[in-house]
């Protein structure tokens, strides 16, 4: 099925992989259904954007928590500080592949049923955690856990796009696109402070009470965001029949959809704007995350709080960068859109390049004021800062134009730039010891800068000029 997008006689078109929902477009409008989702107040609409948010941020703050922690359990499971750091590692490559199992299965079962299963499931493998002895058996915890608690990661995008009028997409995307990178920086910063004064049992612990306030909030405030036409809706008359589960599509479960998100690989459009954010986050996020004790605590003698405490810089990096990100791309958008007469996505991307430029400056101030300093301070943590406020811009900016290309496939894009983006964030820990090692910070933040130009800033460039082009 072929939707045409809206322009002055443009041929760009949206391709709609056959999905397993007849569902409407993503742009066709609500219909005259009080049960259909755009149909709902406004607020009901945002409480289920921040819940699919918050439960995003939920399942990297899980993955991230524990890095200050990596010393006391390498002591207590009798392991090396690295094989510590793979239980990271591993929760990193989970949340990339999940969500591909998740998604099919979301869209048989629905949304809502399977949040409510997500944070059960993780809140029973973290009290596993919290109670195991061994490292073998922390691991199993970690890996289930990073599987129970990742569908939001992949779907968001879906949930906010069909819930959200064009307008306001890039702002909602935001929403998700921010809680879900504040959710690494956030796990060190507040585990931190836990790991040093109450044991690291008690993350678990603490992560038990996320996934339990979680699970209260979806049964009182959730509801499916799917909309089928034709749906009579009558499940949703009765509490108690709304948290009982329903197949909502009768058609079998071909082993096809499980993979299906993977092949948007084939539009230039998502695969550059995808390739583009997952290597600036992997440089400008996950490297400096998961180099943080090496970086400052190895080299200041940070106990694990002090250490949790730098990740202020990436809190507040990215908390100003999607001021820009998001309500400034939709205004910019609609500036051209009037001028223009038409909603054009690559218009979006203009505001990349303030990105691509404070990543790069971020990242050479962080690298070479650690080699120049021998005593702490603050001007490290200014070019994490930079280095986060491009970042969080470069991740709203680029979903959002993949989102505004290809409406109707927007929680494949979602699956789709989750996998990418975490599969190359687990490689990564692989080669930033020695790569900082052999280097040193400069040196290897000078590398990673120039991977960001030639590998993410020319693509996003070129094909701004080919798009723009075809007008």
């Amino acid at each position: 099925m072929l939707t045409q997008k809206m322009g002055n006689n443009n041929s760009e078109t949206s391709i709609h992989m056959h999905g397993m929902l007849p569902v409407r477009s993503a742009d066709a409008g609500p219909s005259n259904s009080p049960e259909d989702p755009l149909n709902w107040p406004v607020w009901k609409k945002n409480v289920q954007i921040l819940m699919v948010a918050f439960h995003s941020m939920v399942a990297t703050f899980m993955g991230a928590g524990i890095i200050p922690a990596f010393d006391a359990m390498a002591e207590e499971y009798n392991v090396t500080v690295q094989e510590a750091s793979y239980l990271t590692s591993i929760q990193i490559l989970v949340l990339g592949l999940t969500p591909f199992i998740w998604k099919p299965i979301t869209c048989v079962y629905g949304r809502y049923h399977v949040s409510l299963f997500s944070v059960l499931g993780s809140m029973v493998c973290n009290i596993g955690g919290a109670r195991c002895t061994t490292y073998g058996t922390q691991m199993a915890t970690r890996v289930l856990t990073a599987i129970l608690i990742s569908p939001p990661t992949g779907i968001g995008s879906g949930v906010i796009t069909e819930l959200c009028e064009p307008g306001e997409r890039a702002q909602k995307l935001g929403w998700w696109t921010l809680m879900t990178t504040l959710g690494i920086p956030a796990g060190p910063f507040i585990m931190g402070f836990v790991a040093k004064h109450i044991g690291f049992e008690w993350i678990y612990w603490i992560y038990v009470m996320i996934n339990f306030v979680q699970f209260v909030a979806y049964i009182l405030l959730g509801e499916e965001t799917i909309y089928v036409p034709g749906n009579t809706g009558d499940d949703k008359r009765s509490f108690v029949r709304k948290l009982i589960p329903r197949r909502i599509d009768p058609r079998p479960l071909k082993p096809r959809k499980f993979i299906e998100s993977v092949f948007l690989y084939r539009h230039p459009r998502i695969l550059i704007a995808v390739i583009a954010q997952s290597i600036v986050f992997c440089y400008a996020n996950t490297a400096i995350t998961v180099e943080m004790p090496a970086a400052f605590g190895k080299r200041f003698h940070f106990d694990a709080e002090q250490i949790g405490v730098q990740y202020i810089a990436v809190i507040i990096g990215s908390l100003i960068g999607e001021q820009v990100s998001g309500p400034m791309s939709d205004w910019f958008m609609e500036a051209r859109r009037k001028e223009n007469e038409f909603f054009h996505p690559a218009d979006r991307l203009w505001l990349s390049y303030i990105g691509f430029a404070t990543v790069i400056a971020g990242l050479l101030t962080w690298g070479i004021q650690l080699d120049n300093t021998t005593s702490w301070n603050v001007t490290p943590c200014i070019g994490v800062a930079i280095a986060s406020f491009g970042n969080q811009i470069l991740t709203t900016i680029l979903i959002s134009f993949a989102v505004d290309s290809y409406k109707d496939q927007s929680t494949d894009i979602g699956v789709f730039s989750n996998f990418v983006r975490h599969v190359y964030g687990f490689i990564g820990p692989f080669y930033f010891p020695s790569m900082f090692k052999r280097l040193n910070m400069g040196g290897a933040a000078g590398i990673m800068c120039a991977i960001i130009g030639v590998c993410a800033l020319v693509p996003v460039v070129a094909l701004q000029v080919v798009t723009h082009r075809r007008r």
